[in-house]
């Protein structure tokens, strides 16, 4: 199949309250698409305040897809997200419309971007509950040895007391004989089936860009995150899930859940800890050739909606391949 033969999709990207999912929203009505949420946290049920889900509204105006789809005591992997997509995709072309992508996990678009995760095995529950087993009587630095032994590369890129990551990719060995490291490198070999375009929100000023968060954070307390921390708090899901327990917007709100800080404290942490998040995910989508940029910011102002809308809709053109 050559590029222009393949189907199109849309990815809007960029660091967290840079103006994502207004814009994929509005591309999504004027190209007749649907939205697929590329948000690692946003799969999870319950957890809508601190991922600053869609709302309602949002998603009766334009269907969504792979938000709500786990629950948060639920382990799920980048490679759970390119199956995941993948058939949310399928589904959408088979109805004539425009997969819209649109999220700050970079890593879940790259995956999915590069064809997707080689065919690794599923889930052993026997042989996973036997390493865990062997885990909790010989110790988690024991269970990375075994790893190095096999397969080098990925316990150099794992640490030791990451128990689940060393387990899977252990899992993945006995399963195939072939090394985790091995099974990646083959993903990143794989042509990707889709002609995708990828538009990037930045912000040359980033101060505009921090204002942005400091509201989005007083925004999401007032809409009430210190209730929805604490029922997910008090039903066990930190405890259980130590991706939600890491989830920005949560771990700096349990402290004070525990009454162990100030709320001031609490809001100020999380706003650093949303700041630093957003310097991240810009070097990672600096660092994507494939990622087409547009200037949120006018100065020391966000242009208008409707201004980034044209403006996007003028790059697609431009690109040829979207409209």
């Amino acid at each position: 199949m050559n590029a222009s033969e393949k189907p199109r999709i849309l990815a809007i990207v960029g660091p967290t309250a840079s103006g994502k999912s207004a814009l994929a929203l509005e591309l999504a009505k004027r190209l007749g698409g649907e939205v697929v949420s590329c948000d690692s946290m946003q799969i999870y049920r319950g957890m809508d305040i601190g991922t600053a889900k869609p709302t309602a509204a949002e998603q009766r105006e334009v269907p969504h897809h792979l938000i709500d789809i786990a629950e948060p005591e639920a382990d799920f992997s980048a490679m759970d997200y390119v199956s995941a997509a993948e058939a949310a995709v399928q589904d959408i072309l088979c109805r004539g419309r425009l997969p819209v992508f649109c999220g700050g996990t970079g890593l879940y678009l790259d995956a999915f971007l590069r064809g997707g995760v080689a065919e690794t095995p599923g889930a052993d529950p026997a042989l996973r509950a036997e390493l865990n087993t062997l885990a909790a009587a010989r110790g988690a630095e024991y269970l990375h040895t075994q790893l190095r032994q096999v397969d080098p590369a990925s316990a150099d890129a794992v640490h030791p007391n990451n128990v689940r990551r060393v387990i899977r990719a252990l899992e993945i060995y006995r399963a195939t004989g072939i090394p985790k490291s091995e099974w990646d490198r083959r993903s990143l070999e794989s042509p990707t089936r889709y002609r995708a375009t990828v538009l990037g929100l930045s912000y040359t000023d980033r101060e505009v860009l921090y204002r942005r968060i400091e509201r989005r954070v007083d925004l999401m307390i007032e809409e009430g995150l210190v209730e929805e921390t604490r029922r997910l708090m008090e039903r066990g899901v930190f405890e259980a899930s130590r991706t939600a327990s890491a989830a920005i917007g949560y771990k700096e709100l349990l402290p004070y859940c525990r009454g162990e800080c100030e709320l001031s404290h609490a809001v100020a942490e999380l706003k650093t800890a949303t700041r630093r998040y957003a310097k991240r995910q810009m070097t990672w989508f600096s660092a994507k050739p494939y990622v087409h940029w547009i200037e949120a910011n006018d100065g020391k102002e966000t242009r208008k909606s409707e201004e980034i809308v044209n403006m996007s809709l003028e790059l697609l053109a431009s690109l040829r391949n979207m409209i």
